[in-house]
Formats: structure tokens, C-alpha cells, sequence
């Protein structure tokens, strides 16, 4: 399911003494079933836009078609459809929670989505499992007398239980130790390769971006800076650097062992990528 943004521009307090442009002329197509990671420094526009991506906020001008339909020029039946298309998990969703039992939970958009209680049980059950929690163990507790980790999994297997074409995350991994943010991200990397959907990925940590994404969107006071796969966007380091971003830390690694190994190449940025090139590189010279 392909998201097209044209001409999007948003103005928050339009005519007033406090009117703030946060977004300025984006237009990119966000190709069907890829891992994009969304970045930029704060206040640069990435909440923003995310909430276009399902109609939560409508545009100042321009728009955002979901393959091919301009999502706000349908009716609010449509919209509400769209909505359940295009999952938006928020910063912190373990705020949202209120049922009595995690099942209770993560049932509650498939009831509104009024599907019969057979497919219920079984969105259910798919989806706590996806986030890697035992259904069986966990289906009856209180998800208030559960770890933050596991709270924060419960919300997202919420939005998961609706089965959308595309998952939108902003910065789901806030505020968990490395343990909780790999396991988040390790399922979520999962149910990609599984249901081949689109995931948006918004996220201030680099190494995360460089390990899961395919494409890298870059934000910039409110402009669309660049769009491209992570190995061409990292290699903007001075210009990310001037926008308040980096790049992962193996980046700059690479980078400085070029000056003395010409012959490495530095377009690398995961632990694993680089540790087999320093090893060719290295190696080769000892056996010379």
C-alpha cells in the first residue's frame, strides 16, 4: 500500500501572533512494502507528518494519497477505513491502555471493526504473539500489572490485532533499556519480513535506523531533505551533522580507518558489515 505526499504544507495557528509552519512543500512517495525510518531533530516536522499519513491532521494545502485516493477528500466512513489501513503507534502507547485484561486490549479495534468473534480470538492471539509475549500466559492478566517492556508490546499488538498495510511508529523504543528496544524492534522487523506491509519507522537512534531501514527520510525544519537508501543518506555526515543528526557510530569509524587503509570501504555502518571489512582489509595486508 503506497503513500504519495504532494505539496504538503501544514501551518499550526494560522493568521495568529503563534502561527508556525511545520511543514514546507513535501512531496515523496513512499514505495509499498518497505522499511522507511523517519529522522530529523526535534521540531522538524516528523510528528506532523506522520499524522497526515492516516488523516489525523489535515493539510493547510496539499495531500497524502494512499494508493491513489486522496485520503481527505473521502467520506468519514472512508477516512475512519484509512485509519485502521494506516496503524499510528504514538510515543508512550502504553498510556492508552484501559481494558481490564491484555486480550480485553488488543480486541478492541477488531470489535470496531466488527468482525466476527472467531476472527476477534484469532487477530487476538496473532497479535500478542507477534509482539513475542505467550498468549496463553498473558491473555487474562491486567496489562496494568505488567513490565513497562511488556505494556509497551500490549499497545502495539493493538494496532497490530487491526492488521494494517502500513505500521507507523514514533519513536516506539523510548524510554527502554537496550534489552526492551531490541526485542521491540526485533518484532517488529519480524512481522515486516512476514506480512511484507509498509513500516514507518521514527526513530533518533542512527544504529537502529542503519540496522532495520531500507530508505532513510530525512527532515529539516519542516522540508523533506532527503529520501534515499541509508548507505546514500550516510554519506551526507557534515551536512546531517549541520542538522542537529549523525550518523551510526561504525560510520565514523569507517571513515577514519579510511585515511590510513585507503583501499576499506567506509559506506559501512552496522557493527557486522564493518567487522567483515576491517577483517578483508586487515587480513589481506598481514598476508602481504
Amino acid at each position: 500500500m503506497s503513500l504519495k505526499i504532494e505539496h504538503l504544507d501544514h501551518i499550526y495557528a494560522a493568521g495568529s501572533p503563534f502561527e508556525f509552519q511545520a511543514l514546507k512543500d513535501i512531496n515523496v512517495e513512499l514505495e509499498d512494502g518497505c522499511f522507511i525510518a523517519l529522522i530529523g531533530h526535534t521540531g522538524s516536522g516528523k510528528s506532523t507528518l506522520i499524522q497526515h499519513l492516516n488523516g489525523l491532521i489535515e493539510p493547510t494545502s496539499g495531500t497524502v494519497y494512499l494508493d491513489g485516493q486522496d485520503i481527505f477528500d473521502q467520506s468519514k466512513e472512508d477516512l475512519i477505513k484509512t485509519r485502521f489501513s494506516v496503524g499510528l503507534v504514538f510515543q508512550y502507547p502504553e498510556h492508552q491502555l484501559f481494558e481490564e485484561t491484555v486480550a480485553k486490549d488488543v480486541a478492541y479495534g477488531p470489535k470496531n471493526l466488527k468482525l466476527p468473534e472467531d476472527e476477534i480470538h484469532e487477530r487476538v492471539k496473532w497479535a500478542i504473539e507477534m509482539v513475542g509475549l505467550d498468549y496463553g500466559k498473558i491473555k487474562d492478566v491486567s496489562p496494568f500489572e505488567l513490565s513497562g517492556g511488556q505494556m509497551r508490546r500490549v499497545a502495539i499488538a493493538g494496532v497490530l490485532a487491526m492488521r494494517p498495510k502500513v505500521l507507523i511508529l514514533d519513536e516506539p523504543t523510548a524510554g527502554l533499556d537496550p534489552h526492551g528496544r531490541d526485542m521491540i524492534l526485533g518484532q517488529i522487523q519480524k512481522l515486516h519480513k512476514a506480512a511484507h506491509n509498509t513500516v514507518i519507522l521514527v526513530s533518533h537512534s542512527m544504529e537502529d535506523v542503519g540496522r532495520y531501514a531500507d530508505r532513510i527520510l530525512v527532515m529539516y525544519h519542516g522540508k523533506a531533505v532527503y529520501y534515499d537508501t541509508p548507505t546514500q543518506v550516510f554519506r551526507h555526515v557534515d551536512e546531517l551533522e549541520k542538522m542537529g543528526l549523525a550518523v551510526p557510530q561504525v560510520k565514523y569509524l569507517m571513515r577514519a580507518l579510511k585515511k590510513q587503509y585507503p583501499e576499506i570501504n567506509d559506506d559501512l555502518f552496522t557493527v557486522e558489515d564493518a567487522r567483515d571489512e576491517i577483517e578483508r582489509v586487515l587480513g589481506r595486508e598481514h598476508h602481504v
